[in-house]
């Protein structure tokens, strides 16, 4: 017999196409979890759809680290990175998961990443150990401070959801303490302390720490 025509899919990419900044609209959830109301699905699916995005963000942050890093301390801070890389892809998963199981689509895509992400472009290409851990704090402190409003803001709505972001929180904070450990001195003061912005914090560190490897260079070589 003759063969079939091919269907089309092309009426799933408006389905699975979710561009909650762009078209300036959410989603419509169909389905919700047994006692929670598809609008309650919606906000906490938006809600936590931009805490995948800035997840994707910090867990490609962390491998162009560990690509990137060079100078004294390279192997401890290049396995460092890939340990809370893999960290942290563990709880993209969670929320992706977290947000199709209340009905809604995960974005994950590249495009969908950059468009919802709130964080600032990482600032450095190839640079020094204490560069990349500058400025590396001031990304922790971004997420870590997110994380902690979404809590806030999801905590009235699902306990479930609630509990996941907390327990990601306290794995972020870990993490951010690893970084914290190799910029603070021995009274607990920051190398970072009073910076604005990456670049600035990268500067800083690595002065502060690592002035050998900076003496004869600008700030500007650190910028990606």
């Amino acid at each position: 017999g003759r063969l079939k025509p091919r269907p089309s899919f092309s009426a799933w990419g408006l389905r699975v196409r979710p561009t909650p900044r762009t078209e300036g609209k959410e989603m419509r959830h169909e389905y919700a979890p047994a006692g929670l109301d598809t609008g309650d699905a919606e906000k906490l699916a938006t809600i936590l759809q931009e805490r995948l995005a800035s997840l994707v963000d910090l867990s490609l942050i962390l491998k162009h680290i560990h690509w990137n890093v060079i100078g004294p301390g390279f192997i401890a801070i290049h396995e460092l990175m890939d340990t809370q890389a893999e960290d942290t892809r563990e709880m993209v998963d969670e929320v992706a998961e977290r947000i199709s199981t209340l009905g809604g689509v995960a974005a994950g895509l590249a495009q969908q990443v950059v468009e919802m992400r709130s964080s600032e472009q990482y600032a450095l290409g190839r640079a020094p150990v204490m560069a990349h851990l500058g400025a590396l704090d001031k990304v922790y402190e971004g997420i870590g401070a997110e994380h902690r409003s979404a809590i806030g803001q999801v905590g009235n709505i699902d306990p479930i959801s609630e509990d996941l972001l907390i327990s990601q929180a306290r794995r972020l904070e870990l993490n951010h303490w690893f970084v914290r450990a190799h910029i603070s001195d021995t009274d607990g003061r920051l190398a970072t302390q009073g910076t604005v912005d990456q670049l600035d914090a990268a500067t800083a560190a690595t002065y502060a720490l690592q002035p050998d490897v900076v003496s004869d260079i600008e700030d500007e070589d650190f910028r990606d």
